[in-house]
């Protein structure tokens, strides 16, 4: 009778407590792996609840069952579908999830492995995320690769190696920072330009619309570009070379080994040549008869450029202290003959510039340096330096005739030799306060250090003045993320600059700034952002010194500042098991003030930053995109950004400006592309592929100078709407071993332009030969 009442008791109890256990929530810890490493980012669903995991295959969830129903889910693995008896947290242990690997599925993991892109396109920033490796096998660079992207229009002054300037909703040009693996390029010199980084040293490429993490350190004002470049553990190399006309010539060699004790040497080389001897359409005088004649169709005699490009890493990988601890260098050179100055009718037949770089860098990062703060440090500095020669005194004309004249070079007679010495360091840390909250820090510092001397007049003390700056820009910021649910970040960044000309009194100024983005998952697809920062640009080095070519300094510029709001949303769905859609669509809201803009300077020669008082744009961009199977691809995009000139009042006018509220020029207005290509695969053999690409590019025509001025249409000039027509067709063979790709660039051979109506290559073609080959570390 006792045991029966112990018994009894004993029953009842665990009655009870299974009925706590089932009203109690408990939390619980989980992580999957494959046979040898973890699996990342994996798609986990525990009853109807969608979870992700981490980069290191880690999860976790609440429930208050005692058994769940997992299924797991990841690119290139079987799915697991299993019930799990799961305990409470007294008796909590991580739950294991092995994978296997799907070996049906490995010919879908270059089409669908777009996980880490979509991770980046689904954060709560606007952001758009390039995956560069579907691009190894053409010839483009990343400008070309950023001209395909919604909202960003690429401008270029020429053929290989010219000016390039990204517009971006509406900004431009230093409103705009670029990256290199979270670095800002700055300081990288004139053989570091976007227009000839070939696009196989990058992994994917990510563009900042408006709000700017502060991970990136940077005052940029509308936006920024960051070339992220592979980490994985690997043995690999990826050659390419390519000929195409105007005498152009591209190399590309990137190779890495990392063995097993986490050695690791990292090396990328480039090359880019180019006559760029194309035919232009322009006013051409003859400098013998006088005679003038528009629209006649010449060559560019004095265009040739050609630069060359290391950049070498040596260190270790994976070790307890670092995550990658890199020390590097990085070297070029480059040669620029200058065909025209900020308009086409200023031609030259000798002027031209040279230039090297030479910068050591450090690279260290370290996740969990202590629990839960990851830190990242680089630091380099370059101690090249650039030179103008200018020391034929003649005048030519497009036919390159010339005549001897006067004592002042072509246009102003120099061997000036000089040296931008800039530096740059920073620092990134990122602190996990729990799995959903966490606080980063940033600071970013910068130095530029001008001096140089005139071999032909050392005397000329002007040209010996030191240039000097110093920025400093310093972030911090709280981010709160549910994971596919939402996520927000709000943060505060404090700017400072000091410039200072040789014998001159420095001028110093600090500025604050701050911001939030957010994002809500509405359906598992079906995601909306918002974000909005009060944000501050100071004026570049070269915008305040100039850059001696035809960019005239101006040291009188003020700091702008800018209200950037941003609303977007993205949509994608599956129509069966074939047919996969996407939509994404933004609209932006801009107000700057001392809005820093280029225009022609007081002789029409060169180009002179300066303010305006304020400038609003108003603008939305769309992307569209749809794929069937493995077979064809097509997408397109579409851009629209109004810009307002909103300063009421100029020096020289008594009343309204009279192009107060005028659009403001030389900035396209209306721009966008549309691209498709088919995949034919196992042709002329197993493990081979065929594809055949086409894309077009549309510009509206545009103000050239303020459409309120000019008493006729004769008077007001405009940029003509410009169509590009491109197809591309890449053949490779043994699983992308061996690629041939054939590209025509232009067939229409229209007049394409850009600044100031200097006119870009017109049709080209090319063909390009790579040889990649590579064996994963696990």
């Amino acid at each position: 009778m006792q045991n029966s009442k112990i018994i009894l008791t004993i029953g009842m109890s665990l009655c009870v407590l299974n009925g706590i256990a089932q009203n109690k929530t408990n939390s619980y810890k989980g992580q999957v792996r494959s046979a040898t490493e973890v699996v990342p980012f994996a798609t986990v669903k525990i009853d109807q609840q969608i979870i992700r995991a981490d980069k290191n295959g880690n999860f976790s969830f609440t429930n208050n069952k005692s058994t769940v129903d997992i299924q797991i889910t990841a690119v290139g693995k079987i799915t697991v579908n299993r019930q799990q008896v799961v305990l409470s947290n007294y008796f909590n242990s991580p739950i294991l999830i092995e994978m296997q690997d799907d070996s049906q599925g490995i010919d879908e993991v270059e089409v669908m492995g777009l996980t880490k892109i979509k991770e980046i396109n689904r954060q709560a920033f606007n952001v758009t995320a390039i995956d560069a490796t579907k691009l190894y096998n053409s010839t483009l660079n990343i400008a070309d690769a950023l001209d395909k992207v919604s909202g960003v229009r690429v401008r270029e002054s020429g053929g290989v190696g010219s000016n390039t300037s990204l517009t971006l909703n509406g900004f431009s040009g230093n409103h705009i920072r670029f990256f290199l693996d979270g670095i800002p390029m700055d300081n990288f010199g004139t053989s570091f330009q976007i227009n000839n980084i070939p696009i196989n040293l990058a992994e994917r490429v990510e563009v900042y619309k408006g709000v700017v993490p502060i991970w990136l350190g940077s005052d940029a004002l509308g936006g920024a570009v960051n070339i992220v470049t592979s980490t994985k553990a690997r043995t690999f190399v990826d050659a390419s070379y390519s000929y195409g006309s105007f005498n152009t010539h591209r190399t590309a060699v990137n190779a890495g080994v990392t063995n097993k004790n986490g050695l690791t040497v990292l090396l990328n080389a480039y090359q880019n040549y180019s006559d760029n001897d194309y035919t232009v359409t322009t006013l051409v005088s003859n400098i013998n008869t006088w005679e003038s004649k528009e629209n006649v169709k010449v060559k560019r005699f004095h265009d040739k450029y050609h630069n060359e490009a290391l950049v070498a890493q040596v260190g270790v990988s994976n070790k307890s202290y670092a995550d990658k601890l890199l020390l590097g260098i990085t070297l070029g050179q480059n040669y620029k003959e200058i065909q025209t100055g900020a308009r086409m009718v200023s031609v030259f037949g000798g002027w031209h510039r040279r230039g090297n770089t030479v910068m050591p860098t450090l690279k260290y990062q370290k996740n969990n340096l202590i629990k839960g703060l990851d830190v990242t440090l680089n630091a380099n500095y370059n101690f090249g330096k650039e030179q103008n020669i200018d020391t034929l005194n003649r005048r030519y004309d497009w036919y390159g005739n010339y005549k001897e004249m006067g004592t002042n070079g072509e246009r102003s007679r120099q061997l000036y030799v000089y040296k931008n010495n800039e530096g740059i360091a920073s620092l990134a840390a990122n602190y996990r306060l729990s799995d959903r909250q966490s606080l980063s820090l940033s600071n970013v510092a910068t130095t530029f250090n001008r001096k140089g001397e005139d071999e032909l007049n050392p005397q000329n003390s002007n040209l010996e003045q030191g240039q000097r700056s110093i920025k400093n820009v310093m972030g911090l910021g709280y981010s709160y993320d549910v994971k596919d649910q939402w996520s927000t970040t709000v943060f505060g960044k404090m700017i400072t600059q000091n410039n200072k000309l040789e014998e001159a009194e420095s001028s110093s100024v600090t500025r604050f700034g701050y911001g939030l983005a957010s994002t809500y998952f509405m359906q598992r697809d079906l995601q909306i952002k918002a974000s909005y920062e009060m944000t501050n640009r100071m004026p570049t080095s070269y915008e305040i010194f100039g850059d001696l070519e035809n960019q005239e300094a101006n040291g009188n510029l003020k700091p702008e500042r800018s209200h950037n709001i941003n609303l977007g949303a993205i949509y994608g769905w599956k129509q069966g098991d074939d047919h996969r859609f996407s939509v994404a669509g933004n609209l932006i809201y801009r107000y700057s003030f001392d809005f820093i803009y280029n225009r022609l300077n007081n002789n029409q020669s060169k180009l002179v930053a300066d303010n305006r008082d304020g400038v609003s744009t108003r603008g939305g961009d769309l992307d569209v995109h749809y794929s069937y199977k493995n077979f064809l691809n097509f997408g397109g995009s579409l851009t629209y950004q109004y810009l307002q000139n909103k300063q009421k009042y100029e020096p020289g006018y008594t009343g309204v400006s009279p192009v107060y509220n005028d659009q403001m020029p030389n900035i396209p207005y209306l721009f966008g592309n549309t691209n498709v290509d088919v995949s034919f695969h196992d042709f002329g053999g197993k493990n081979n592929k065929l594809t055949v690409g086409y894309n077009l590019l549309y510009v509206h025509d545009f103000w050239l100078y303020w459409p309120s001025r000019g008493n006729s249409s004769a008077n007001k000039k405009q940029i003509p709407k410009q169509l590009s027509h491109d197809v591309n067709l890449v053949y490779s063979l043994g699983s992308g071993k061996y690629n041939i790709g054939v590209e025509g660039r232009n067939l229409a051979n229209a007049n394409l332009y850009d600044n100031f109506s200097l006119q870009k290559p017109g049709r080209s073609f090319a063909i390009n030969l790579r040889y990649y080959f590579q064996r994963d570390h696990k």
